[in-house]
């Protein structure tokens, strides 16, 4: 096999090695494995030895030591949180099925470049849109060295990576245990559990979405102010859910992850809000963090095809797994589930700095970045432009001949933890909704009483048949009033004060 350049984009960041045109682990990791495969371990705490000794083959991996409590926390879950049938089955079948997949990682690398094209592993850099089309059974053996701690991380930070071990997810139990931190590992412990058992056969692609912040031709660029103001697009058709969860939307929409702009965000340490709880329920959506770097303003990640093994309740510190989950979705012709995740990352605490137009003008084209189909696929596996995105400029974008029937499902993007105005944060993703031609926006209220009003705005807009342009300079006006100081009112009272104040439904 030659060393392509995406194997040497990547290669650092693996724990196998490469030489004479083979991927291939060190002999004393080979042996380890092996031991691991005929069942060795039968604890916790014999189960970290064995991940110091792998680490010790693994020369890149050994030069960092692994997080303090990282050791106690493996022993806290397979030794004390695990029943004893349920660490009979552990150690007798699942982890000696992982270690026999994990010494097949080289092979099912070397597989993926021959048969890979465009689509191949590699680092999806910054400012470098690209797909990585990787097999359910490849991301099962990375996933796998990762409950290992086996990737190097010596130089993650300087490319900008997330975290991609897992002695963090286990340190934090340790450290400060409460039950959503375990029951974010008992997700992952069913997901090995399912694979050992039964291997998925399908597919996963990963996409970084870019718009070029200067024009460039076949390419979509990052739009101005002016642009917005322009758009003579009509508004999408608006749907609100006030119960109901994203994941749980059935009209194969786009399904939007709040995300961090490093991907995951803190899935792999003490996080469990939104993000975190959807990279433990679909673990596949965790080898996004292994070659994406963190995202720009003018960029989002598109994942589809991640299967969802958990079921679960509650969210943050209520979060408990629940079992298992039997996805039945449907694939498509590159055998991906048709589960569309895209990852946008809102401002961060943006107080009332959220009102300035620089601002609102960065959310709404970094939710218009994840909206807008950027890469396809045709049957032969080519990638291709969708619908020849061909223009730079917003009269040449409107012009767009786009017809799909994929929908954005979200909800209370940036409007938690984040600290942005949901009222705002709605209106923006319905623009960049409409601009990217979708034609809906199913959106989860889950209950925030700021958006109680939700339905009846939302119909009283498309009544009056607005354009993007209309609702912008709307919003633009409402803004710049706030940041001046001149109204402390939310945007819908602003927008319809005598609808809200009475606070009854005009088609009722």
């Amino acid at each position: 096999m030659e060393e392509r350049e995406e194997l040497k984009s990547i290669l650092g960041y693996l724990p196998v090695v490469a030489r004479s045109r083979s991927l291939f682990w060190p002999s004393q990791a080979v042996e380890t494995l092996k031991d691991l495969g005929r069942g060795r371990v039968n604890s916790g705490e014999v189960l970290f030895t064995a991940i110091s000794d792998l680490r010790r083959s693994l020369s890149a991996s050994s030069s960092h030591p692994l997080t303090p409590g990282a050791a106690d926390g493996y022993a806290l879950f397979f030794d004390d949180i695990m029943s004893r049938e349920e660490s009979g089955k552990w150690f007798g079948e699942v982890f000696p099925a992982l270690a026999n997949l994990l010494l097949r990682l080289p092979s099912l690398l070397q597989l993926h470049y021959q048969n890979a094209e465009d689509t191949a592993l590699r680092l999806l850099d910054s400012q470098q849109p690209g797909l990585v089309l990787l097999s359910q059974e490849l991301i099962s053996a990375l996933l796998g060295c990762s409950l290992l701690c086996l990737f190097p991380v010596t130089d993650r930070s300087a490319k900008h990576l997330p975290t991609i071990n897992f002695d963090h997810l286990f340190a934090a139990l340790y450290d400060s245990y409460n039950q959503k931190q375990e029951s974010k590992i008992w997700c992952i412990i069913h997901y090995f559990e399912k694979i050992t058992s039964r291997m998925p056969m399908g597919f996963v692609s990963f996409e970084r979405k870019v718009l070029p912040l200067e024009p460039t031709p076949l390419r979509i660029s990052y739009p101005k102010a002016e642009f917005w103001s322009n758009s003579v697009i009509p508004l999408c058709r608006f749907e609100v859910h006030r119960s109901g969860l994203i994941e749980d939307q059935s009209s194969g929409a786009l399904e939007v992850d709040f995300a961090n702009k490093y991907i995951g965000g803190g899935a792999l340490h003490r996080g469990c809000v939104q993000e975190e709880i959807r990279f433990m329920i679909n673990p596949e959506l965790i080898a996004s963090m292994l070659f994406m770097p963190s995202m720009a303003d003018n960029e989002a990640i598109e994942i589809v095809g991640a299967e969802r093994f958990s079921n679960y309740t509650g969210y943050a510190s209520s979060f408990r797994f629940c079992g298992d989950y039997v996805d039945e979705r449907d694939s498509d012709s590159l055998g991906r589930r048709k589960t569309r995740i895209i990852a946008i990352d809102a401002l961060c605490s943006p107080g009332m700095k959220q009102y300035k137009q620089e601002l609102l003008l960065r959310e709404t084209n970094k939710a218009f970045c994840g909206f807008v189909p950027q890469l396809g696929y045709r049957e032969n596996n080519a990638l291709v432009r969708e619908n020849e995105l061909c223009s730079v400029d917003s009269t040449e974008i409107q012009s767009l001949d786009y017809v799909d029937d994929i929908g954005i499902a979200t909800g209370n993007w940036g409007c938690g933890a984040f600290g942005g105005d949901p009222e705002v944060k709605t209106i923006v993703q319905w623009l960049a909704a409409s601009q990217a031609r979708r034609p809906f926006i199913s959106y989860y209220t889950s209950g925030m009483k700021a958006l109680e009003n939700l339905d009846q705005v939302s119909r009283w807009i498309q009544q009056h048949q607005w354009t993007v342009g209309d609702l912008w300079d709307l919003l633009v006006d409402y803004s710049l009033q706030r940041w001046k100081g001149e109204t402390n009112e939310g945007f819908f009272t602003w927008l319809l004060p005598s609808l809200l104040a009475s606070n009854t439904d005009m088609w009722d």
